[in-house]
């Protein structure tokens, strides 16, 4: 298990968050992806008195951390997957239903910056990229069993990457002589195939979408995503409301086209809220976030 260290995770818009989650004494909030519990503890202290936070997260380890952020809080902490609320709930006594839900999907800063997990690209540990370490099947050994035209179509179609032929072909290549296990290994093989872009501003790395491409696979992201939007209107209250920041068009295009078609729930925010030109000069990692705000009819 990964050491438990500080969080350096900042959390995104926290007041468009606080605005539209809208927390009061005695509601029943719940965090689905704790993380570095900023928004945890931000909405936590106005559940006081006879409210409660319900945190959930994949990963042991914020969990753990939370322990210390969110002491003296009205919290429970639980490792679950989001999609398994109804779930969690049945083992909470008194609660079967919640006042709101909030999403913030991805991978957190905490995550990217532990070296040993293979989130970042110049990482020498284990290419893992599992938010639950104990179970699944980490991305090393994807890229070890999957055939060309398999790692190409995952590599397009949740990467959005379209050298993801050159990509897959490399990867196939490579591991014939020897298999791909570090993150570092695996963004320079790509970095290879993928051109620079060139005189534009804020570029990414060209491993990004790869990478993004094999978290999503490994940890059916997606799926879960999918299964939670159709589930959450089971236990969220009349006029109780999901909130989702999203980070890329996968998530956000799904998020929209669910609260749009499901009839139960009612669209608070017609287009998607973005974060502040003020807060993505302090926090560049919010300029691809998007926050999309629905109400339970």
């Amino acid at each position: 298990m990964s050491e438990v260290k500080s969080t350096v995770h900042v959390s995104v818009m926290p007041d468009e968050v606080l605005k539209y989650i809208n927390p009061q004494p005695g509601q029943v909030v719940v965090d689905g992806t704790l993380g570095g519990a900023g928004h945890a503890k931000m909405i936590a202290s106005r559940l006081v008195p006879g409210g409660c936070l319900i945190g959930l997260d994949r990963d042991s380890v914020p969990l753990q951390r939370a322990e210390e952020t969110l002491k003296g809080l009205p919290v429970v902490l639980a490792q679950s997957n989001f999609c398994d609320l109804p779930e969690i709930l049945e083992q909470i006594d008194g609660v079967d239903c919640v006042d709101a839900i909030l999403l913030d999907l991805g991978l957190s800063s905490d995550q990217l910056a532990d070296r040993s997990r293979g989130f970042s690209f110049n990482s020498d540990g284990p290419l893992d990229l599992r938010f639950d370490v104990d179970h699944g099947e980490p991305a090393w050994k994807l890229l070890g069993r999957l055939s060309e035209q398999t790692l190409a179509d995952l590599i397009y179609q949740y990467g959005e990457e379209r050298f993801s032929r050159r990509i897959a072909r490399k990867i196939i290549e490579t591991r014939r002589s020897a298999p791909i296990k570090t993150a570092s290994q695996l963004a320079e093989l790509v970095r290879s195939c993928v051109p620079v872009e060139r005189g534009r501003k804020n570029a990414i790395d060209p491993a990004t979408r790869t990478f993004q491409a094999l978290r999503i696979a490994v940890n059916e992201e997606l799926k879960s995503l999918e299964i939670a939007l159709k589930r959450f209107p089971e236990v969220l209250k009349p006029g109780g409301i999901l909130a989702i920041i999203s980070f890329h068009s996968l998530e956000d295009r799904r998020v929209k086209e669910a609260f749009r078609n499901d009839d139960r729930y009612e669209v608070v925010t017609p287009r998607a809220l973005t974060a502040s030109p003020e807060e993505i000069e302090v926090n560049p990692r919010s300029r691809s976030a998007k926050l999309r705000v629905a109400r339970r009819v």
